[in-house]
């Protein structure tokens, strides 16, 4: 008896895949305040340095590492309002959208590159209201949290 598979799915075989995608998703911590620019027509545009965090354990040595990497983030309109409006430097913010490299002259003239993350939605993690409240509420343990709702303590990472 033979078989015979048809359109069956290959990993190694991608040609059902005739676009391309262009995605960023990051959460990290602003490093700075956002900084905007108005145009005469009505828009407007925000850019803040990201800060995203990778931390691992040497093997050899058990050492905790860090390695901090900088993303250029850029909103638009009203999306960049509403940044200038609730984010400063510190919050915390998961971010969407797409990747883009610019060309651009500096004043000696040499072209020079800027890789940029061109933001399509976002979600506040943490904002200039919510850490000040955080700060004049007293800390609560998981266990006391827990206990106020009935429920065990959940100490599980994630």
């Amino acid at each position: 008896m033979t078989l015979l598979y048809l359109n069956t799915f290959n990993p190694l075989n991608l040609s059902f895949m005739s676009g391309s995608l262009n995605k960023v998703m990051l959460i990290g911590h602003l490093g700075d305040d956002l900084k905007m620019h108005y145009f005469e027509g009505g828009g407007s545009i925000g850019r803040f340095p990201l800060a995203t965090n990778e931390t691992y354990t040497k093997k050899a040595t058990g050492e905790k590492v860090t390695n901090t990497d900088w993303h250029n983030v850029v909103v638009r309109n009203k999306a960049a309002e509403i940044c200038e409006k609730y984010l400063s430097k510190g919050d915390r913010i998961y971010v969407e959208g797409k990747i883009k490299t610019r060309k651009w002259q500096a004043e000696d003239g040499t072209d020079r590159y800027s890789t940029e993350i061109i933001v399509d939605d976002f979600t506040f993690l943490t904002t200039k209201n919510n850490t000040l409240e955080s700060e004049n509420q007293a800390p609560q343990s998981n266990a006391a949290k827990a206990s106020e709702n009935n429920e065990e303590p959940n100490d599980l990472p994630f």
